[in-house]
Order: structure tokens, then sequence, then C-alpha cells
């Protein structure tokens, strides 16, 4: 017994030794950074994180990272229909501007390394499918003092949107409630040569929401 005993302790080390703990993922906080980052590498769409918050850029997977959303992105809702998506006039909303401000993420997209001609239209269409948390999510710009929805799952999803290659941008992410969500957006297009669908696949990204 005791031999077996010895044998089942070694087994039991070794599966501990080859299968190592997963790193616990990275929170961003504020700098730049390309939440829908598009790359086209060996036939196939690739979705991740561009993280440019320190000295060099890295490409990180969704699913091991967290972006947070401080306190200080508190806004007031304006008045006007237009901007009910974000609540009731006078509430609170959590908003990630579209320009930078220190202290928070600025956050956008960019599909800079799809090359011209491999894609129909030279453009991709980036997916919203679904959102889980506390309050509804939307990604929205403004211009002249009144906002387009890009992407909103107050008003329900699938949200679609098409977006040309070599493009760099970003825009206002907001959030109803404190709390954590988690995204799932997926890219997809059609192969120049012979028109079959490319894609991401789903990709889901998380989000705290800090009260």
């Amino acid at each position: 017994m005791r031999a077996v005993a010895a044998v089942a302790a070694a087994l039991a080390l070794t599966v501990s030794a080859a299968t190592p703990a997963q790193a616990a993922p990275v929170t961003l906080t504020s700098g730049h950074v390309d939440v829908l980052d598009v790359d086209y590498t060996a036939g196939a769409l690739t979705l991740s994180v561009n993280d440019g918050t320190g000295g060099a850029e890295i490409e990180r997977d969704p699913a091991d990272v967290v972006l947070q959303v401080p306190a200080t992105a508190k806004v007031t809702v304006p008045g006007g229909s237009a901007w009910s998506f974000l609540g009731e006039a006078g509430s609170t909303a959590w908003v990630l501007p579209q320009s930078s401000t220190s202290g928070l993420i600025w956050a956008g997209w960019n599909t800079l390394e799809i090359p011209s001609g491999v894609l129909q239209g030279n453009t991709v269409s980036f997916r919203l499918t679904g959102v889980s948390g506390p309050g509804a999510v939307s990604v929205y710009t403004v211009s002249a003092g009144t906002p387009a929805k890009l992407f909103d799952s107050g008003d329900g999803l699938p949200d679609s949107l098409t977006v040309a290659r070599n493009l760099h941008a970003h825009a206002n992410w907001a959030f109803t409630r404190p709390g954590t969500y988690t995204a799932t957006f997926a890219v997809t297009g059609r192969l120049a040569s012979n028109g079959a669908t490319v894609s991401t696949g789903a990709k889901t990204y998380t989000f705290t929401v800090l009260p």
C-alpha cells in the first residue's frame, strides 16, 4: 500500500508540474488601448487588444485583459432625446471619451494590419453580438454636440458596423451602471479572391465600472 501511495503522490506532483497556474488577467486603467485590434495573417482575421498603455505596444488576448472604467469617468446625461440611450437626463453614466483624457483609457480600434485588396470593398464588419452586465453598453461618436450611436446594447443586439481597412479610430464607450460587464465582438470579411467569409470568431471583453 505504501508503494501505491508513493506512486500516486509522484503522479500528482508530475501533473501539477506540467500544468502551471493560469496568470491573472492584466487590468488596464489608463492610456491608449485599441480594444478591437484586427489583423489579417496567413489567410485569417485575428482580433486582439492592442495595449499601448506602457512604453511599447503589446497585443493581448481579450480573455487576458480587464478594462477598468473608474469613478472619474462619470458624466451627467444631457437633456434631449438624442442622449436617452445613456439614461434619463440628469442621471449618471460612465464614459471613456473619444479624446485622450488623463487617468482614463482612450479606447478605440484599428484595422491597420489588413493589406489592401485582400477583402471585398477593403472593409470588415464589426459585430457586437452580446452584452452581460448591470446596465447597457454603447459606443458612439459626437459631432457638433450630437451623438451618433455605433453600438448600443440597450436597444437590442446584434449591432454591426462596416469599417474600412487601414483605419485607426476612437469613440466614446459608455456604461449606464457600475459593475462588471462582458461584451462579445466578432469581426468578419469576405475574401476578394473567392468571396469566402473569414472571421475572427467571437471574442469576449471584460469591463469593470467602478462606482
